[in-house]
C-alpha cells in the first residue's frame, strides 16, 4: 500500500498515516500478518519525520490495529472477533450526529446517510 500525505492539511501527518492504515485494513488492502514498512523506510520514502511515523505506529498498536516486534517490525494484527470501538470514535460520531441534527437533518436522513456511507465503504 502506498501512503499519500497532504502537507497542507490541518490534519496532523501521524493521524493521516493512522487513518490510511485503518482504511486499508477495512478495505482489505492490508491483511492480517502483512508487514508495514519500517519506520525509517516509510519516513525516507514519504519525506516525513521518523518520529511522526513512530507516533502513528504507536497509536495503531495502542488501538489494536498492528502488532510490533523488534524482529518482525510492524505487522497488521489479526481481526478481532468481537467489535471493539474506541471511545474517541464514539464521541466523534456523537459530535457529527449533533452537527447534522443542528443543520436540520432528521433522524431518518442521518440514518440514510450513514447507510449510504457504510455501504460505499471507506474512500
Amino acid at each position: 500500500m502506498i501512503f499519500h500525505f497532504d502537507f497542507n492539511s490541518k490534519v496532523p501527518l501521524y493521524i493521516q498515516l493512522r487513518n490510511q492504515v485503518v482504511i486499508g485494513i477495512a478495505e482489505g488492502e492490508l491483511l492480517p500478518g502483512e508487514r508495514l514498512p519500517t519506520i525509517r523506510a516509510l519516513a525516507e520514502e514519504s519525506g516525513i519525520n521518523m518520529m511522526t511515523v513512530s507516533k502513528a505506529y504507536q497509536l495503531l498498536k495502542q488501538e489494536g490495529y498492528i502488532n510490533t516486534d523488534r524482529r518482525t517490525g510492524a505487522v497488521i494484527a489479526p481481526r478481532q472477533t468481537e467489535p471493539s470501538v474506541p471511545e474517541e470514535s464514539i464521541e466523534a460520531l456523537r459530535l457529527n450526529i449533533s452537527e447534522l441534527r443542528l443543520a436540520g437533518m432528521s433522524k431518518d436522513d442521518v440514518l440514510r446517510l450513514c447507510t449510504k456511507l457504510y455501504e460505499e465503504g471507506p474512500q
